[in-house]
C-alpha cells in the first residue's frame, strides 16, 4: 500500500491527468474484494444479543446466516500455552471455520501438539468442512473437537457425506449440551460491567433441541 502511494505523484509527470487517478481511486475503493473478508475479533467477548441469536439451537434456523466460532488452542511444547478468542464470518470471502485456520493458526508446527476446541453456532458447510478434513490429514499434531449449536443442512447427503469424512480424519463432532452453552456463555459473551456475571439462562427448549440433533447426527455418524 505504500510503494503505491509513493508511485502516485510520478503518474501526473507522466501526463496523466489529475483526475483519471482519482477516478481510479474512487474505483478501487468500491471494489469488493478490497473489504478485509471478515473482521478477526480475538481475545474479546461476542456481545451477548448475538450470543442468545446465534448459538440458540433451534431446528430451523432463519436468519441466522453467520458463523459464530469460539475457540480454545492448547499448544503443547516445551511450555504450554493455551488461547482463546472468536471469529465470526465478516464479510462472504470466507468462512468463520477457514478464517481460523489462514489466520489464527496459519501454520502447525510439527513439533508441537495442537489441541483445540471450536464451539460454533452450527455446523461447517461442505466446503469448510473438506478443507478441515484436509488440515487434518495433513496435521497428525493436530486434535480438533468441534462442539456445533446445530447441524447445518443434515438433511443433504453431500453434508452427511462430509461430516463422516471429517469423522475419519480423526475430527471429534458434539452437539452443544445445556452445560456448553453455558461454559461459551461464561468464557467469551461479554458481560455488563461493573454487574456481576449474569447466570446463563437456558432457553426453553435447549434439552430437547440437544437431544434431536444429537440423534441425527449419531444416525449420520
Amino acid at each position: 500500500k505504500m510503494a503505491e502511494k509513493q508511485e502516485e505523484p510520478s503518474n501526473t509527470q507522466n501526463g496523466e491527468p489529475d483526475n483519471a487517478e482519482e477516478g481510479e481511486g474512487k474505483k478501487k475503493k468500491v471494489k469488493r474484494e478490497d473489504l478485509p473478508p471478515f473482521e478477526i475479533v480475538t481475545g474479546e467477548r461476542l456481545p451477548a444479543i448475538f450470543f442468545k441469536f446465534q448459538f440458540r439451537n433451534v431446528e430451523y434456523s432463519s436468519g441466522r446466516n453467520k458463523t459464530f466460532l469460539c475457540y480454545v488452542v492448547e499448544t503443547q511444547g516445551k511450555e504450554s500455552t493455551t488461547s482463546r478468542g472468536y471469529l465470526e464470518d465478516e464479510h462472504a470471502a470466507a468462512h468463520a471455520e477457514i478464517a481460523f485456520f489462514n489466520t489464527i493458526l496459519p501454520k502447525c508446527e510439527s513439533s508441537l501438539r495442537y489441541n483445540i476446541t471450536w464451539y460454533v453456532s452450527s455446523s461447517p458447510c461442505v466446503t469448510c468442512a473438506d478443507r478441515i478434513t484436509e488440515t487434518l490429514r495433513k496435521n497428525k499434531n493436530l486434535r480438533l473437537t468441534i462442539m456445533v449449536g446445530r447441524l447445518f443442512m443434515w438433511e443433504e447427503p453431500e453434508m452427511q457425506a462430509a461430516l463422516k469424512k471429517l469423522k475419519s480424519a480423526g475430527c471429534k463432532l458434539r452437539i452443544m449440551k445445556p452445560q456448553d452453552f453455558e461454559y461459551v456463555w461464561q468464557n467469551f459473551v461479554e458481560q455488563e460491567e461493573g454487574e456481576e456475571a449474569k447466570a446463563f439462562v437456558p432457553w426453553e427448549d435447549i434439552h430437547e433441541n440437544f437431544q434431536y440433533y444429537e440423534e441425527k447426527l449419531a444416525e449420520i455418524l
